[in-house]
């Protein structure tokens, strides 16, 4: 094993980059997103998703969806720019940690990672009308981190997921952070890769925090950064043994990349 990342998996802080974009502009774009994603969903997903359940063809409104993350990207003025690309084989199945603040992270995974991608999300996530629903027929999986016995079958599926050649997509964080925070990471990312011996790619998403973040009710056009980081492998590696530093080397990389534009400083509760 490579020696160990050097910080510890704590709450990291970053400066938030300063616009001077305004800010009743940012809430009407903030409410057109949605108002433009809650008319997908009704209007194309949901009869797509009844059309496909009745000739047992769910798979398809894979393609569908990734159009949806798209068009509501651009819907939200994001460019997205991906760079690292050459870390990542095609040929294989990926563990891809990212961090998360806002919600723009979760479209920009799903369409920029790879065109066979699943995501981990949070349970909540089921109760929302029709999307819930639907997130069975694209691999969203749903994890109750209250319940480990849920969760536990939840990673199950996702790595039966990973042996049809899936990649997954899992922020690591658990939940949205606030606007320029880096929070502790969870280990279900982790024990997936290391069930699957799937290699990690750290996942470094820039900007968003700015453009929509967490409690901010305003969305901004602008660039989002998606940094793919060199594969961490987990192959022949023991958990009991190796999986924190294998979760702290993914966090240092990770921080490390969102630190090229800014200072970071530890912040200890």
């Amino acid at each position: 094993m490579a020696e160990s990342a050097s910080h510890e998996n704590i709450k990291l802080t970053f400066p938030v980059k300063e616009h001077n974009k305004s800010r009743l502009s940012g809430k009407i774009r903030y409410w057109w997103s949605w108002l433009v994603a809650g008319s997908m969903i009704l209007l194309i997903a949901m009869p797509a998703m009844i059309f496909l359940s009745l000739i047992d063809r769910r798979m398809w409104l894979f393609p569908l969806c990734k159009w949806g993350a798209r068009t509501w990207l651009r819907t939200c003025g994001a460019t997205v720019t991906v760079k690292g690309v050459e870390n990542v084989d095609p040929n294989r199945s990926y563990v891809f940690a990212s961090n998360h603040r806002s919600y723009l992270d979760t479209a920009t995974l799903f369409f920029y990672a790879g065109p066979k991608m699943g995501l981990v999300a949070k349970k909540e996530l089921l109760k929302v009308p029709i999307f819930g629903q639907g997130m069975s027929f694209v691999n969203i999986i749903a994890v109750d981190r209250s319940n480990p016995e849920r969760a536990i079958r939840s990673m199950e599926k996702a790595r039966q997921v990973m042996d049809d050649g899936y990649s997954f997509g899992v922020f690591v964080e658990g939940t949205r952070a606030m606007p320029g925070e880096l929070l502790p990471f969870k280990k279900g990312a982790f024990h997936l890769a290391f069930q699957t011996g799937s290699p990690i790619i750290p996942v470094a998403i820039k900007n968003t925090d700015w453009m929509m973040g967490k409690r901010t009710g305003v969305a901004y056009a602008g660039e989002i950064e998606m940094v793919l980081l060199p594969p961490i492998e987990t192959a022949g590696l023991d958990p009991d043994a190796d999986l924190m530093d294998v979760l702290l080397q993914t966090r240092e990389a990770i921080a490390s990349e969102l630190s090229n534009d800014y200072g970071r400083q530890d912040t200890r509760d």
